[in-house]
């Protein structure tokens, strides 16, 4: 009776061994603003729309068979988490569209019903920012040469931009914020003077951005820098 007893201690010993060496290491995958992938544990400063791919990256579970549940939270404050939705497959993706901090949560258990130890990846999504100058040389010098927004705009979901003349005459339009106007109308340059620009923009806080303004076209600025109108 004694060895039994000793027997049973040894394999519920070996048994608790084998489970503790099942792990999760839970990794998000996106690509940044400049077209690199990144792997990581946390993102800190995302512009939405970020889409990020989530991989569980499971080890240890031998013969085993593990099932996943991927918990989207979002974070309130006050160490208060809202539950968002809940996934099952061991990798997923979900896009950002919503500036905040969130929290997501894998756990992972076995079909014995053993549970391996949970992890989290932490994900901030930066409120929104969109500028536009009031000036441009397009002169092909490699210098301010396209009307564009302003460098650093971030978590932008939605954008449109419309460049008028003062007849009210639509001239250009764009939806993606890496472009921008050259100056020209139906491949003819136009003239030196005042435009205006139209933007309806929504950030990812919610944002409602309605930009109207002078846009002046100077082709002969030739002093070696850029008009961007600050």
């Amino acid at each position: 009776m004694k060895k039994k007893i000793i027997l049973s201690f040894g394999m519920l010993f070996l048994s608790f061994m084998t489970a503790s060496a099942q792990t999760i290491s839970p990794k998000a995958i996106y690509t940044d603003s400049t077209g690199v992938a990144n792997e990581v544990t946390s993102i800190d400063n995302g512009q939405a729309p970020l889409e990020v791919s989530f991989r569980a990256n499971p080890s240890g579970l031998g013969a085993h068979t593990a099932s996943y549940e991927w918990h989207f939270r979002r974070d309130l404050g006050n160490n208060k988490l809202e539950e968002m939705f809940v996934r099952y497959e061991e990798d997923t993706q979900y896009t950002f569209s919503e500036s905040g901090t969130y929290s997501i949560l894998l756990k992972a258990s076995l079909e014995d019903g053993s549970e391996i130890d949970p992890d989290s990846i932490k994900i901030v999504i930066s409120d929104s920012w969109l500028e536009f100058p009031n000036a441009f040389t397009p002169n092909g010098d490699g210098l301010n040469d396209t009307y564009h927004a302003k460098p650093g705009y971030r978590s932008i979901v939605s954008f449109q931009a419309t460049i008028i003349n003062r007849w009210g005459q639509k001239l250009f339009t764009w939806n993606d914020l890496s472009k921008g106007w050259d100056g020209t109308y139906h491949g003819s340059k136009c003239k030196e003077g005042v435009y205006f620009v139209i933007v309806k923009a929504r950030g990812a806080d919610g944002r409602e951005y309605n930009i109207r303004k002078d846009v002046n076209l100077l082709r002969h600025y030739s002093e070696g820098g850029s008009t961007s109108g600050k």
